[in-house]
Formats: C-alpha cells, structure tokens, sequence
C-alpha cells in the first residue's frame, strides 16, 4: 500500500542525519576501542534477540530489514549496511557487527523522480524513498560491457531495491520506470565505498 506523499518526503531526511550520525559514530569507536571484549560480544548478541534476529547471518539480517514494511520496522534500532559488516545498533548503545560475504557486497537503491536525500551508507530501519512498491527493470553493467543484472525488480515499502554484486566492481546501473530511465555508478573497489544510491534520478 503507498504511503501519503507529505510525511515520505519528510522522512528521508531525517533518516539522511541518523545515518550520518552513526557513520561517524562507528569511525570514533573504531580507533578508540579497536578489539571487541567479551562484555561487547554478549551486549551484541542480547541485542540481536531482543530483535528477533538472533541466528542471522548479514544476508538473512539484511533480506528481514530491508524487506519490512514501514509499519513493521524497529523504531529502537539502526542497521547500517557497510561494505565489511552490517552495524547494528539499539537506544541502549548495544552494538553488534555482523561480517559480510567475502565475495560480495550489498548494494540498496533508491530511484526517484522529485525527491531524494543524502546517503552514503544504507540503513536497513531508517532510509525512505519517493518510489515504494513500484515495478522498475534494473540493468547492471560493468566496465567493460558485461550485463550482470537485467530483471524487473519491484521496489521494496522503504522505496529501495537491494541488489548484491560482487567486490571490485567499476559498473553503471540503470533503471527503467514508467517510461523515465536513469543511470548512476556503482563501485564496490573500495572499503568505504557507498552503499546507498539515492542519486539515480529518472527522467
């Protein structure tokens, strides 16, 4: 069911600012506290149950947040996908770090036509898109001219599709919606790497 135009347009942004926050958040944690201790390991799996998302791996974690609907999601938890780990973190400042594949990274898209917002790394419980529940063809290609993806995809209620694509990649993603199409880079070279496309507009 589509949501009410006014209150979708509002949201991203403030999702845009939680996930910023948290970004750097991570990268404070990260240099000052570089080993994980016992008591940070429990915290984390006590946070994963309390969610029901205990015995999850990142690719099953990743398919039950990003798939939710807007009604459904946690309204006490984070979940931040990053090229190595998906970062989960609750109102209480638990904190758990699921790894990801070795092989590939997961990669979530929002196209849109009017409206948009700042995003870098994806968050799995916050991020709102303009197009939810929507029929868009997705083509995915490399450098140097190998279709890795070309389906019909539906846009999740969040108004993103996911898509897992291998590391190393250099490739330029199109979708098709309505007669509109868009293009946007995707890359996964790097550890820092984006995430989140929220820049494919369709025109």
């Amino acid at each position: 069911m589509r949501h009410p135009t006014a209150p979708r347009r509002l949201r991203p942004l403030a999702a845009a600012a939680v996930v910023s926050v948290l970004a750097l958040a991570g990268c404070a944690g990260a240099d000052s506290s570089p080993q994980s201790t016992s008591a940070d390991a429990s915290a984390g799996a006590g946070l994963l149950a309390d969610q029901g998302l205990e015995g999850l791996d990142a690719t099953q974690l990743i398919e039950r947040l990003d798939t939710m609907t807007l009604a459904e999601r946690p309204s006490n938890l984070i979940a931040s996908v990053q090229p190595d780990a998906v970062v989960v973190t609750d109102d209480q400042g638990r904190e758990a770090r699921l790894p990801m594949p070795e092989d590939r990274v997961y990669v979530s898209v929002a196209p849109y036509v009017d409206q948009t917002h700042e995003c870098h790394f994806h968050s799995l419980t916050t991020c709102v898109g303009e197009l939810d529940d929507e029929s868009v063809d997705v083509t995915l290609t490399t450098a140097d001219g190998e279709v890795l993806v070309d389906e019909t995809r539906r846009t999740y209620d969040n108004g993103f599709v996911g898509l897992w694509v291998p590391r190393d990649l250099d490739a330029t993603l199109t979708i098709t919606h309505d007669g509109r199409t868009g293009t946007a880079p995707i890359t996964t070279q790097d550890p820092d790497d984006p995430t989140c496309v929220t820049t494919l507009q369709l025109t």
